[in-house]
């Protein structure tokens, strides 16, 4: 007897490029049968008119901090969107050593969602090692954060990201030598740029001279915030010819027409504003005191120097340029989803149904097929997990997502990203349901996958 049946469901054969209606039926955390016959099952979920996937992939996004105590705050938001594996410690930043995210992952005895981490450069170089943003250095100190870099590779991190725009100290050459720490092309390499707007174009041109010298996979982090404020079609045209030479270059974006990032980051240093060309009225402040309030000069700079770590929100980008980042061939969805006591941009909640609701349906600007591939085989054969998720066939992983895509959209909102999605049926994690009508049922069938376990 199997453990659960799913019957009547239509899933994407990405191999046939259509749906297929077919059951499938679950057993030890894998699918173990697809095809015509309802067999027997110890549970039975009726999928008849809804779009049985393989579960989201979020190939980035910025996972919990243990020291705010043992508790899944965005792996939640991460399940209740459709995610069910997803990758931290993207645009240099993590919260602590992968060793000790496992340890609390162990603690709790498991997760909503498979993680798998990415190793943060300037976590080691600015927060462990105390180097100014500004601040350039040399080989030694080079090498003492390679040696914390390769104790996240031994635990199993699946690569290493870089902020570069965060501290603009890190030159090329840094940035090409930690790259470097091990001789392992199966390791990813993903970097937030060394600056947007009308220097993107620029910093997307490093990055690939980055990937040209190291050979290793790279993901140019969240394009929408580098270029779409006017650079996006020849951002695109880039980053597809170098594609073209060489699939190892490739990007994520996120579907929303404003980033977010503390407040006190290097981002908004002078000058911000002039670049983009917007106003302080363009900035969102996410926490108390300043919980949803857009800023005037005076606000900005007072909660700035009071609250540096405060996620701030800015509305920034072009809307039709998100969609062009989107609607490419290539290209990943990926939230780049933050949270800071559970407040932030509504993108760590309701990236996926978005774009299934506005840009798929709503919109007509992509198809469910290529919008779905985009989400999980694609990310799938990135992480080169492809072989157990991110495709529907006996063998794989049991990480599935259920949707209606007639009512597929998403509830949350800048201000309120608590807000339920619509049209999310049930979320699967290891053969587990884990949420169910965007009730969170089982926070406990994730995994860490480790690199060495791909």
């Amino acid at each position: 007897m199997f453990d659960l049946l799913i019957h009547s469901g239509s899933y994407p054969d990405f191999s046939r490029g259509a749906f297929v209606q077919a059951n499938l039926a679950l057993r030890d955390g894998k699918i173990a049968y697809v095809g015509g016959e309802k067999p027997a099952a110890r549970r039975v979920i009726d999928a008849g008119g809804k779009v049985v996937s393989p579960g989201f992939l979020d190939i980035h996004m910025h996972e919990e901090n243990c020291a705010e105590g043992d508790k899944w705050v965005i792996a939640r938001m991460m399940a209740r969107q459709g995610v069910t594996t997803a990758v931290g410690g993207n645009c240099g930043v993590m919260n602590q050593p992968v060793g000790e995210f496992k340890a609390m992952l162990r603690r709790l005895g498991g997760c909503p969602i498979n993680y798998m981490l990415l190793s943060g450069y300037n976590y080691y170089r600015h927060d462990v090692l105390g180097h100014g943003h500004y601040e350039q250095i040399g080989p030694e100190e080079w090498d003492k954060i390679r040696s914390h870099l390769l104790r996240d590779l031994d635990e199993g991190a699946v690569g290493i990201s870089f902020g570069i725009e965060y501290d603009p100290g890190i030159t090329t050459e840094e940035i090409k030598y930690a790259a470097a720490a091990r001789a392992d092309d199966s390791l990813l390499l993903a970097a937030h740029y060394r600056a947007d707007s009308g220097q993107s174009i620029a910093s997307i041109r490093e990055m690939i001279e980055i990937q040209r010298s190291t050979g290793k996979k790279f993901q140019v982090s969240h394009l929408s915030s580098c270029s779409a404020m006017g650079q996006m079609e020849e951002a695109l045209a880039l980053i597809n010819e170098e594609h073209r030479k060489n699939p190892r270059f490739n990007y994520d974006t996120y579907p929303y027409n404003a980033f977010s990032t503390t407040l006190g980051s290097t981002v908004f240093e002078d000058g911000f504003l002039e670049a983009y060309g917007k106003s302080y009225s363009d900035i969102l402040l996410t926490e108390e005191p300043y919980q949803n309030v857009r800023c005037t000069e005076e606000i900005f700079r007072a909660a700035r120097a009071a609250y540096p770590q405060m996620l701030a929100v800015a509305f920034a980008m072009n809307e039709e340029e998100i969609a062009q980042a989107i609607t490419n061939p290539i290209g990943m969805i990926a939230s780049d989803g933050i949270v800071n006591n559970g407040m932030g941009h509504p993108r760590a909640a309701g990236t996926f149904p978005r774009v299934l609701g506005k840009y798929v349906r709503e919109e007509g600007k992509l198809d469910l097929l290529t919008a779905l591939r985009k989400m999980t085989l694609e990310p799938a054969l990135r992480l080169e997990l492809q072989h157990r998720k991110g495709v529907i066939r006996p063998g794989a992983d049991a990480d599935l997502t259920i949707f209606t895509p007639e009512t597929i959209s998403d509830g949350p909102v800048f201000g309120d990203i608590d807000r339920p999605n619509q049209g999310i049926d049930y979320v699967i994690v290891n053969g587990t349901v884990t949420v169910e009508g965007q009730e969170l049922v089982d926070e406990t069938p994730g995994k860490f996958i480790s690199h060495f376990d791909r």
